[in-house]
């Protein structure tokens, strides 16, 4: 997978994917991620559990799209829409559980860039 062009920024991603999906939110979690979800509105207590597997194991899914490098633009996309969106909803529904929100809001910038960089080195 993912040796040509690209391929060491395509790994990079994907490990940030690997890392937040499986560790941060099945195994062995983080309770960080456990409570920011908690705290999304009408979600049962009883769901939460599950609720964070799927989620973990869709950033796992995303992480092995990128490594493919097919449909790179696609992947950029969805990966923006779900950085965001994972993102806005911890800080909207769990501000108090994310320590540094201008670190996280940083970091997410420079992760975006990297993302669509890859994508300018792909013929599509």
């Amino acid at each position: 997978m993912s040796t040509g062009r690209g391929g060491a920024a395509r790994w990079a991603i994907a490990l940030v994917w690997f890392y937040e999906g499986f560790w941060c939110k099945i195994w062995p979690g983080r309770a960080d991620q456990r409570a920011i979800v908690g705290d999304v509105p009408l979600l049962p207590g009883w769901a939460v559990t599950a609720v964070l597997a799927g989620i973990g194991l869709a950033e796992v899914a995303i992480g092995v799209w990128v490594l493919s490098g097919r449909r790179a633009r696609a992947a950029a996309l969805l990966q923006s829409v779900l950085v965001v969106a994972f993102n806005s909803g911890g800080l909207l529904f769990s501000p108090g559980q994310i320590e540094e929100p201008g670190r996280l809001v940083t970091q997410d910038l420079a992760f975006l860039a990297l993302i669509w960089m890859v994508t300018w080195t792909v013929d599509e």
